[in-house]
């Protein structure tokens, strides 16, 4: 029997621009992970929507990438949510205590307004303001996933989302990578 061929795994950390999708193709005439000069043999673990920007973790290590994103394993992911409005402490426990969004109870997660501000790059286009309503960041932490959870989230509490940036992945962070930009890293730098 031939000896068993060693795999080398690639991990790489992505700050996903705005706009771009979460994938090698493009749809749409939107641009895809394909114009960023990625190593060929890595693919999205997990998504982020064309219109939310972070981190993206990419690999070629199917087992790691269940594990990652497996809700079993309830692995924390943490994002900054730029808001319409200011919540006030009602809104931010209706938040940590998970919201019921068509029909599905959300679970517990940790919900902070961030003061001071963070400063994040501008994005392009930037968002849309209104000058008679204020905007605010939360940061949300969250174990599970659901297809735009924080934008239906914060809307469930009466503060819309305009701009979503995810800064963490389990032990992960997003840190100075700039939008567009990536790095090799260790899987053990995502999970213990």
């Amino acid at each position: 029997m031939p000896p068993k061929k060693q795999t080398h795994y690639t991990y790489i950390s992505f700050n996903k621009p705005f706009g771009v999708l979460s994938q090698f193709t493009s749809e749409g005439g939107h641009p895809a992970l394909s114009g960023f000069d990625l190593p060929k043999e890595v693919y999205a673990a997990g998504r982020l929507d064309r219109d939310s920007e972070g981190l993206l973790v990419l690999c070629n290590d199917g087992r790691f990438i269940k594990k990652l994103l497996d809700p079993e394993f309830a692995h924390p992911r943490t994002y900054w949510a730029q808001v319409e409005g200011i919540p006030d402490e009602k809104a931010l426990q209706a938040l940590r205590s998970g919201p019921v969004i068509k029909g599905y109870k959300c679970k517990p997660c940790k919900a902070t307004l961030l003061a001071p501000q963070p400063d994040v790059p501008q994005r392009n286009p930037p968002i849309r303001e209104r000058k008679e309503i204020p905007t605010s960041w939360l940061e949300l932490t969250l174990t599970e996933g659901k297809n735009r959870q924080v934008r239906r989230m914060t809307a469930a509490v009466g503060f819309p989302t305009l701009r979503l940036i995810r800064v963490a992945i389990g032990n992960l962070k997003l840190g100075d990578l700039e939008p567009g930009s990536w790095r090799a890293i260790r899987r053990e730098d995502i999970l213990p």
